[in-house]
């Protein structure tokens, strides 16, 4: 990508150590939220994006394109027959080309079949037609991340860096070795080129002769899907747990996040047993800044809420839940760790699972919820 500085100042803000926050509740109620219905009629809306008119384009995870504009909905014509919808996979994640006002493009993950069959989740970029009704496929940025038939942990979301590089999560698919070994391109968070697919030559591991490994930010994660950049730089990751110890971590290049359930090649079976952060066989593993501990919460996306309009809660962490059905707000330290959630009383099981979160131009947060039957995108303001 053309423009790409370098970023040193970046990994040098996202590589701060973080302690591990112990598992606490929730703590006082955040001031009083204004939830509204922008749109409604959707199935299992998995993420939006924000065009220069306002628009707002949403992937739903069965394959459609919904574009939103002043708060009326019309699908987008586009061939998404190659998308494999099954379990959690199907069209998942997508951003917005930076550069859009010029090139009309955007990006997806998704989860590829051919013949029926699935084959890999890929990114795949695409350009929107000038009045919306239709997106043709450019073609694949990068194929080959891994996929379980079943759909499970796919992952996957994209995030633009703080120097313009694209940041995907991609889960682990359920297989054993996959998180921890950096020549496959499940349970990680990979870094780009927004344009060509390519690694970034400071990635932490550009100098591997395999090609997969040179795209590895960090690596050890179990089904990562949400990626926030705070306005410092700091990137954080909004990761799902086993059965306990969902996480909020916060991205070191080269980091080992210490989900491992082969028990270093012990085993072939998926022994989700382990500790999320193993801390006993990876000493050096990256701690949690924030633990949900003996519950889980499903989280998914997450953003950080900027600007003035959000008063006390500007510089906080939003992060939505699938199974907990509710919004959870954090208060980042400038340490990387996280002071425990407020839960607003708007968003606590009102509206059921909640999935995406981003700001839009306007300053207001936007939700979807994944119920699978008239989901919603919410706009929440003070």
């Amino acid at each position: 990508m053309s423009g790409i500085r370098t970023a040193a100042l970046v990994l040098s803000l996202v590589a701060t150590g973080c302690a591990t926050a112990p598992p606490s509740p929730a703590t006082a109620a955040p001031p009083q939220l204004k939830v509204e219905t922008v749109a409604s009629g959707l199935e299992h809306a998995w993420d939006v994006g924000f065009l220069p008119d306002g628009s707002s384009l949403i992937s739903q995870r069965p394959g459609r394109f919904t574009l939103v504009t002043g708060g009326q909905t019309r699908e987008v014509q586009a061939d998404l027959a190659s998308v494999h919808a099954e379990g959690e996979g199907g069209l998942m994640g997508l951003l917005v080309h930076p550069d859009f006002a010029n090139n009309r493009s955007f990006i997806t993950c998704q989860t590829h079949q051919e013949g029926g069959s699935p084959v890999d989740v890929r990114l795949v970029t695409w350009r929107l037609a000038e009045d919306g009704s239709r997106a043709d496929r450019v073609g694949d940025l990068l194929t080959g991340l891994p996929i379980n038939s079943s759909g499970r942990h796919s992952g996957c979301r994209p995030e633009l860096g703080a120097d313009g590089s694209l940041l995907v999560s991609t889960g682990d698919t359920a297989q054993p070795a996959i998180a921890q070994d950096r020549t496959s391109l499940g349970g990680k968070i990979l870094r780009m080129d927004v344009d060509t697919g390519d690694p970034l030559p400071d990635n932490p591991f550009i100098g591997s002769p395999d090609p997969r490994e040179r795209l590895v930010f960090s690596f050890g994660h179990r089904n990562p899907q949400g990626v926030a950049l705070n306005p410092d730089g700091r990137v954080f990751l909004a990761e799902h747990g086993p059965d306990v110890d969902d996480e909020v971590n916060v991205l070191r290049p080269g980091g080992n996040y210490g989900w491992d359930p082969s028990r270093g090649g012990t085993t072939d079976e998926y022994d989700e047993s382990v500790p999320m952060t193993d801390l006993q066989r990876f000493p050096d593993a990256v701690p949690a800044a924030w633990s949900s501990g003996p519950s889980t919460e499903a989280v998914c996306a997450a953003e950080f809420l900027t600007g003035p309009q959000w008063g006390e809660l500007d510089g906080t962490l939003a992060v939505p839940a699938l199974k907990g059905s509710k919004l959870l707000l954090f208060s980042a330290n400038p340490d990387g760790t996280l002071a425990p959630p407020t839960i607003p009383a708007e968003l606590d099981d009102t509206r059921g699972r909640l999935r995406a979160a981003r700001q839009g131009p306007d300053g207001a947060l936007y939700v979807t919820t994944s119920n699978g039957t008239d989901d919603e995108l919410l706009r929440i303001t003070l």
